[in-house]
């Protein structure tokens, strides 16, 4: 089976693979792509000239665009109402000079006058439209006759409604299209076949040329194109390519980052866990149980198993410890009760044959566990015993401890697992009010072998005794250590020489071979079932 720190270090070696792809493929695609830009848009500054003020421009439309949800639903609210979120939102995009709120034709609204009623197709022709606009125009409200770009956004309702918002190109085009003499000695913005020239105002065509080229970059997200003319231009690109490196390094250790945080659940022992969940690859197992008098069996241990499509079988040491740090502990025990339940008839159909569950105290929060019992269990309520197992090394808030007595009134018994490694108190026993015992193995090996152990074992069995507990020997592997705690009052046996741990549609076979579990018994066996 698979170690946790092989499976942990396979998983860390296929993140780091992965995040250095992506950053080494980030800092070649942004390489690249500033090189192919500058080469194809007139080689070199024409390319960068021009990629600038289309950017540029697609910023402040970009910003426009992420205001958009913000504007829309003010439309059609009165003007009283809306003005100050008008105004607050051209304040906070200073390329903007305003913005109207437009309803059936009239533009009612304006970040600048307030409460309007004039209708929209008196200042701009083009307007109201059922699509998206943009539009290069002449201001008719407030700077008479300057440049300005529209942006129109229609309302989803129709009805010539919508927002109108103005962006201040004058400025724009100043900071944009100024000429880089003697590369560049002109440059304009066209829009749907109307255009702003730098140092001029909005024309109908372009231009004549005389000696000079004209090169064009229209923007693949907006309607719109940057123009602008000259001599010709050198090739730069590869000179231009250094500058460009730490930006790329920077995007691609970025990307890398990204990757990393990303991959954290996507590539994790914790994603596995949530596979093999939804693709079944979760076995259930059973070890049984039997009465150290009668050598009858009276019960079974679930166990559970991970035979992964990737990693192979998965040690429950592995995986358990896992799943409890990351939170999944509760979702494996779904999955054992559900499982369980629904094969059920592979047990006896006897009250006195017990079946346990063990579980994680982090599942006792907030009533989690009844609700899954009442769930997943008690839905169609079973006729064998339940048991819930509770290792000592848990610990209960007073929360938990009036969730163990809510088990108690269901007519769950519970069971103290792995009794003997931690730290359990008499008061702790006294608050849990446990049904059984279970001796942990590390004690059952020692009989025989280890004096000082064997007597803790003698004292567990004692303590035992003393609480009126049943107990379960784990572990028992030997026919000296089932006569030893067979001739000092242990209850229930457990272990390799009975029986190993095996699927549970061989369990009805195992049984048959074996001496029928009684009709009758006393009451004091009690099986139970981790997830490990």
């Amino acid at each position: 089976m698979q170690t946790a720190q092989r499976i942990i270090s396979d998983y860390r070696r296929k993140r780091i693979i992965v995040c250095v792809l992506a950053a080494v493929s980030m800092l070649l695609l942004t390489l690249g792509a500033r090189f192919i830009s500058e080469r194809n848009l007139n080689q070199q500054r024409l390319l960068s000239f021009t990629s600038h003020a289309v950017s540029s421009l697609e910023k402040v439309l970009a910003a426009l665009e992420r205001g958009r949800p913000l504007l829309l639903p003010l439309v059609g609210k009165p003007c009283d109402d809306v003005h100050l979120a008008l105004r607050i939102e051209a304040a906070s995009l200073q390329t903007i000079r305003s913005i109207g709120l437009v309803e059936n034709g009239m533009l009612y609204c304006s970040s600048i006058f307030g409460f309007r009623n004039v209708p929209v197709r008196q200042l701009q022709p083009l307007l109201p439209a059922s699509e998206s606009q943009l539009i290069l125009s002449t201001d008719q409200s407030l700077l008479k006759g300057s440049p300005i770009l529209i942006r129109w956004f229609p309302s989803p309702e129709g009805n010539d409604s919508g927002v109108m918002t103005i962006v201040n190109i004058t400025l724009l085009t100043d900071l944009m299209l100024e000429p880089q003499k003697p590369l560049i000695t002109g440059a304009s913005l066209s829009v749907n076949n109307r255009h702003l020239l730098y140092g001029g105002g909005v024309a109908d065509a372009l231009p004549a040329l005389t000696d000079e080229k004209r090169f064009s970059q229209t923007s693949q997200r907006y309607p719109f194109t940057v123009n602008v003319r000259g001599p010709g231009a050198t090739e730069l690109a590869l000179r231009h390519l250094p500058s460009q490196f730490p930006l790329a390094l920077l995007l691609s250790l970025l990307v890398g980052y990204i990757a990393w945080v990303a991959t954290a659940s996507r590539m994790s022992f914790a994603w596995e866990i949530h596979m093999g969940l939804a693709e079944n690859e979760f076995e259930l197992f059973c070890q049984p149980l039997l009465d150290a008098q009668s050598q009858q069996c009276v019960g079974v241990e679930i166990l559970l198993r991970w035979n992964n499509s990737r990693q192979g079988w998965i040690s429950p040491d592995v995986f358990i410890p896992i799943a409890e740090n990351q939170g999944l502990i509760a979702p494996l025990t779904r999955y054992v009760l559900a499982e369980t339940h629904r094969q059920l008839a592979l047990f006896p159909s006897s009250p006195h044959f017990h079946i346990g569950i063990n579980v994680a105290a982090s599942h006792f929060g907030h009533g989690e566990l009844i609700a899954d019992l009442n769930q997943h269990w008690f839905n169609f309520p079973p006729v064998q015993q339940l048991v819930i197992e509770l290792t000592e090394r848990d610990s209960l808030s007073e929360a938990d401890f009036r969730m163990v007595r809510e088990l108690h009134r269901m007519g769950v018994k519970v069971a103290i697992d792995d009794f003997g490694t931690g730290n359990t108190s008499l008061s702790w026993l006294e608050k849990l009010s446990p049904d059984i015992l279970k001796i942990d193995k590390s004690y059952i090996t020692a009989i025989g072998t280890d004096a000082v152990n064997s007597t803790v074992t003698d004292m567990i069995i004692a303590l035992g005794k003393r609480l009126e507990l049943e107990m379960v020997a784990e572990g028992v592997e030997t026919p000296q250590q089932a006569a030893h705690l067979r001739q000092h009052g242990v209850h229930v046996l457990q272990g390799f020489l009975y029986a190993k741990p095996m699927p549970l549609k061989d369990f009805p076979g195992w049984l048959a071979g074996s001496t029928p579990p009684p009709a009758r018994h006393n009451g004091r066996m009690m099986p139970s079932m981790p997830l490990q």
